[in-house]
């Protein structure tokens, strides 16, 4: 599905809506780069691009650079998504992901209703920072200066304990989550926040869907058209609901 498309702005960030007449689905998009930082503007060309493939709205989140009210933020961007009665989605990138992660946590344990899925790039999802692929993948990764995340992980987190899950949801309980579906390259850092977190969805009843590809290059030439298909599959018309 192809299309022109536009940029609105709103309350909680820019929207790239089809150029048609009634769109029922939202794609909450949560931005995130090497630096843990960012803006939303980092985000559009892909929001662009999952708006043209998906015929969804993406509505690209501020958040402030700091937890928790990067979760604050993110939440209230969501709680206005849903007003809108159609499915809405949750994708998220690095930070985002981490951020898109602890939403669907947030969710489950207030019994609200969850997304109707999540898609992960590269996503962030244990602040520890122990993962093996953090060094293996160091020498490799030319997207992440390994060296400068544990300063950029600290100012994010501040004060809070590295495995509060909201913070690290790969530190959660995984069950009861919409069905989410992760991405990576195989050469990157946070490989295995990526395979850690598939595994243990996978374990707790979540449907999985894990992409590995060769290398950065690969994954962002193919990601967004597979993600596409995974939203069209999971956020059919009309409102969702979601038992589990």
């Amino acid at each position: 599905m192809a299309g022109e498309v536009r940029v609105e702005e709103g309350p909680f960030g820019p929207e790239v809506r089809p150029d048609r007449a009634a769109v029922e689905q939202t794609v909450l998009y949560l931005h995130g780069d090497p630096r843990l930082a960012g803006t939303v503007q980092d985000a559009l060309p892909t929001a662009r691009e999952l708006a043209r493939a998906t015929g969804f709205a993406v509505l690209c989140a501020r958040y402030r650079p700091r937890f928790p009210q990067a979760l604050d933020d993110v939440y209230a961007a969501w709680e206005h998504c849903r007003t809108r009665g159609g499915a809405v989605a949750v994708t998220g990138k690095r930070l985002g992901g981490a951020l898109a992660a602890g939403l669907l946590l947030r969710l489950r344990d207030e019994g609200a209703p969850p997304p109707a899925c999540a898609v992960l790039v590269s996503p962030l999802l244990d602040f520890t920072l122990e993962a093996p692929s953090l060094l293996l993948n160091a020498a490799a990764d030319r997207t992440v200066d390994a060296e400068s995340l544990p300063l950029r992980a600290a100012a994010y987190a501040g004060p809070e304990s590295r495995s509060n899950p909201l913070l690290s949801p790969l530190h959660g309980n995984l069950h009861g989550l919409p069905p989410i579906q992760l991405h990576a390259a195989g050469t990157e850092v946070l490989l295995d926040d990526a395979l850690s977190f598939a595994t243990r969805a996978a374990h707790s009843g979540v449907a999985v869907d894990l992409r590995v590809y060769e290398d950065a290059s690969a994954q962002g030439m193919r990601h967004v058209g597979a993600a596409a298909d995974f939203l069209r599959a999971w956020c059919p018309n009309g409102l969702i609901t979601h038992a589990g």
